[in-house]
């Protein structure tokens, strides 16, 4: 659906919506209040007030086009003041993930050489007070949270900022407004640092072009519109949710709720009842895993009951996807399916959504065949923080499960071949839709969303950015019949000692669906068989535990007892039977606790650091080999 305005830098989107809704008192987003625990409803004039304060305050403290302006903080109001803020400045967004120690908060601020930094509670102000005197260019701190202490100047509260903000304002207003209006699509609108598996982030440098290119390709693609409700609880910090949690809901006039926090995502979507969300497939697994678990636990009647909406709903799902009407009798039987299983699953999404978009990591085929037959249809997209950050998506009318969907208009994929770098397909956006199949290599992409670069690292700029002007994902892919297929990472391929290339992520996404693993690892980097390090859903074991009666008194034990090694064994033995022999998994080990940020075994995006987890259980690792030396 087209953008409600028209617009060419993102400092413009908003300056035209601020018009377009002046004076109809237009809800832009929601939040919910600590105290009353009620939601309050944020119109579009109070909006414009706020960005324009926090515009007057930057100015106040010497923010100028192209200075970087930082905001550790979660999903909320405040953020989007802020960086709408920076936008109608000309100058850039630095925005970090709350969840990184203060060590990678110094690292990042003074790479980028950001002059303001704005924390959202205690516990972020307390990492930016760390931090302040090794980075030189950090001039000033501004707090959401309330101070109790004396603090230095350098400090300030967001009511205080705000109220400094607006008399600067009114004394430079043409001057604010002349900035704003002098932005350039070419400009710098933010700097996001890549959480990366290894080694320090880098600053993926993002243009106005490159955010508005992508919007508008994304939009002619995925229907949001005006009467759309987003829930936004993906970090904004982060590329996907940025673009199209951010930009492309608020051009279409959509609203925006922000959830509490990621903990209480499933009772604010009770709550708020949106049409759209948009998420990465984690939250789509532990649903299903979920209802999985719970008809598990069913007697057999209600298994049956389950099994037979699931096919009826998959038989309408294709009845309609080849253009054909759904008949009478499918028809009923597909609303008998949504009242006896779906309705519940749809109740516990808000019963109002229309649609949901995943990206960020593979959807497994499974999940999404399954909640498209629940009559949820998921949009499964693929991009890079590098690529501002959709590159395909699949269509709402057709979508192919297990792959990411059709190249957006504007941009063109290439596959080249591993080994001779030969390009050996190329598909371009606008020449949708197409019939194109090729063989596997690594995704090579141009188009007006590549970033400009890498901040301060030329020599990583010159590796992403070939001399063509192709950037280099480090995807391996294929297309097949015009979708583009993932496959892994370059990265992460194992070469076995027989020489054998396998890529793990395909065959970690088969346990996505087992309901007593959390999380999995595939193993097997110049070794003769493939092992698996296995983080098991313990709640769901526990359950099982209970059901066949294994007793136990802690988790450690539970997970040594037979029974519990029998269960795991099986599942691998019916994994391996249909694998071919270098993809069997020979062994595995069962861990005491998953992968989290908090033990720095995922980033802050959620992708486990395989060097790191691989190192840290590299005893466990040995023990399925040989003795450990």
């Amino acid at each position: 659906m087209p953008a409600l305005v028209s617009f060419d830098t993102v400092t413009e989107l908003f300056l035209n919506l601020f018009g377009h809704f002046d004076g109809r008192n237009k809800t832009a987003m929601q939040y919910k209040d600590k105290q009353t625990k009620e939601w309050i409803g944020v119109p579009w004039e109070a909006v414009r007030e706020q960005s324009e304060a926090m515009a007057g305050f930057l100015h106040s403290v010497g923010v100028r086009p192209g200075d970087r302006v930082a905001i550790l903080s979660e999903n909320r109001p405040e953020w989007a003041y802020t960086d709408l803020g920076t936008q109608l400045l000309g100058a850039v967004n630095v925005s970090l993930y709350t969840s990184l120690p203060a060590s990678q908060v110094g690292y990042i601020i003074k790479d980028s050489g950001s002059k303001v930094l704005v924390v959202s509670t205690s516990i972020q102000l307390k990492k930016a007070e760390q931090i302040f005197d090794e980075c030189p260019d950090l001039e000033t701190i501004v707090t959401m949270s309330e101070i109790r202490k004396e603090r230095p100047a350098s400090i300030l509260t967001w009511d205080d900022a705000l109220a400094r903000g607006r008399k600067h304002r009114e004394e430079h207003r043409g001057e604010l407004e002349s900035l704003a209006k002098a932005v350039k699509p070419e400009d710098i609108s933010a700097l996001i640092y890549t959480s990366g598996t290894t080694g320090n982030p880098k600053g993926v440098v993002l243009t106005h072009r490159n955010f508005v290119s992508n919007v508008l390709a994304a939009l002619d693609r995925v229907p949001f519109g005006p009467d759309d409700h987003h829930l936004s609880f993906l970090p904004l910090c982060h590329s996907f949710e940025r673009t199209g949690g951010y930009l492309a809901v608020f051009s279409c006039g959509a609203m925006i709720s922000y959830a509490e926090s990621i903990d209480t995502v499933s009772r604010n979507l009770e709550e708020v009842s949106p049409t759209v969300m948009i998420s990465v497939p984690r939250l789509f697994e532990k649903v299903y895993n979920l209802i999985a678990k719970s008809v598990q636990e069913g007697s057999p009647v209600k298994r049956r009951i389950f099994h037979w909406a699931v096919d009826t709903g998959k038989k309408a799902a294709e009845a309609k996807k080849s253009g054909k009407k759904v008949n009478p009798f499918l028809k009923a039987q597909q609303n008998l399916a949504h009242r006896l299983v779906f309705s519940k699953l749809h109740q516990k999404l808000g019963g109002n959504l229309n649609f949901a978009v995943s990206g960020g990591a593979a959807l497994p085929k499974d999940i999404g065949e399954f909640f498209e037959a629940a009559g949820i249809a998921i949009i499964e997209g693929y991009g890079l923080t590098e690529t501002a950050p959709v590159l395909a998506v699949n269509p709402i009318d057709r979508p192919r499960y297990g792959a990411v969907g059709y190249i957006i208009p504007g941009v063109t994929v290439a596959i080249q071949r591993l080994g001779d770098g030969r390009i050996i397909a190329s598909q371009s956006g606008d020449e949708y839709p197409s019939h194109l199949t090729s063989a596997e290599g690594e995704i090579l992409v141009k188009g007006p969303n590549v970033m400009v670069g890498y901040w301060n690292n030329e020599e990583e700029t010159r590796k992403a950015i070939d001399a063509d002007g192709w950037y280099h994902t480090g995807d391996v892919g294929h297309f097949d019949d015009g979708y583009l297929i993932i496959t892994d990472r370059i990265k992460h391929m194992i070469v076995s000692a027989g020489g054998k290339n396998i890529y793990p992520a395909p065959i970690e996404e088969q346990f996505k669906t087992v309901a007593w693993i959390d999380q999995i690892l595939v193993i097997g980097e110049g070794r003769e068989y493939l092992t698996a390090l296995v983080a098991p859903a313990m709640e769901a074991l526990k359950q099982y535990a209970e059901q066949q009666h294994i007793p136990y008194e802690s988790e450690a034990e539970l997970l040594a007892h037979a029974e519990i090694r029998k269960l795991y064994e099986t599942t691998f033995a019916t994994y391996s039977r249909g694998a071919a022999a270098p993809e069997k998994i020979r062994d595995f080990r069962l861990l005491s606790e998953g992968f989290t940020v908090d033990n720095e075994l995922m980033t802050p995006s959620l992708k486990p650091r395989r060097r790191e987890i691989e190192s840290r259980y590299a005893e466990l690792i040995e023990s399925m080999y040989g003795q450990f030396v």
